[in-house]
This record gives C-alpha cells, structure tokens and sequence, in this order.
C-alpha cells in the first residue's frame, strides 16, 4: 500500500495547489455543460475516502455529517461555497489522509463491510480494495478539476 498512499498524498498536495491558486469565484464556477464545480469535487473525494475507508469499515469518520451530506456521491452544488468552508476542505485533504495511513499501519481496519460500487460494477470486500478505489476515484476527480480548469481559464 505504500504506493498507493504516495500517489493519493501527491494527487492530494495537488488538490491543496488548485484551492491555493485559484480565486473563490473560480472555485465555485459550474460551467456550462458541468453540474459541479472545482470546490466540490475536492469535497467529494474527501467525504468519499471517508465513507468507503472508515464507514465501510465500521469506524468514526473524520468528516461532519453535513459535509457528507452535501459531498458525497449523487449530490451537486446547490449554493456557492464560502470561503471558510473552501479552508476547511483544504485543511482536510492532508489530515484525512495522513490519519487513514496511520490507522493503516496499526492494523485499525479489521473488518469491512463489502460494498459494489455503482459506476464501476466493483465490489470493495476489504481495506485494500478500498485503497486501491479510493486512489482510482481522486484520479478520475483531478481529471474532472483540470477539465473545469481549463474550460474557466479560457
């Protein structure tokens, strides 16, 4: 899992670089043709780290049940996201993760509750699985983020 912890805290640090460098305004932009925006696709692949790794895994998460409600899959933006909610993501994209490697290494993931993913037809059947999907899903999100990127940017 080392790999794959390597690549989710580069593609994280990524993420960080976007909020940092980008205005709110841009951050909150829905172009047309897209149903969300930059902010909540950084959100998102908080909140679904969260439920896949420590909810699947019976386990505290380390996100608000707002925030889940708002990010997790099948929900949109619904009212730009201030600035404070933008620091807040941010202050959870390192954390989270950092916290899920060392919850890892100490073995805290003993059991898991198999869970098929709906885009993919994947089924999730331990900590491992979920890793390895959680890293697949920030990739197909920082690919959505460069599109948005470069359709606002233009």
């Amino acid at each position: 899992m080392d790999f794959t912890f390597e690549v989710l805290q580069n593609t994280r640090r990524i993420f960080q670089g976007i909020i940092e460098n980008n205005s709110l305004e841009d951050l909150n932009k829905i172009p047309n043709g897209f149903n969300n925006n930059i902010i909540w696709n950084i959100g998102h692949i908080v909140v679904t780290q969260q439920l896949l790794v420590y909810k699947l895994s019976g386990l505290d998460m380390g996100v608000s049940s707002e925030m889940i409600d708002k990010y997790r899959k099948d929900t949109k933006p619904e009212l730009p996201v201030s600035q404070q909610e933008v620091v807040e993501i941010k202050g959870l994209l390192i954390p989270t993760l950092e916290k899920t490697k060392d919850d890892y290494a100490q073995g805290v993931f003993k059991t898991y509750h198999e869970y098929t993913v709906s885009t993919t037809g994947n089924t999730l059947s331990d900590i491992n699985d979920a890793l390895q999907f959680v890293l697949a899903h920030e990739c197909i999100h920082y690919g959505y983020v460069l599109a948005l990127l470069k359709v606002i940017k233009n």
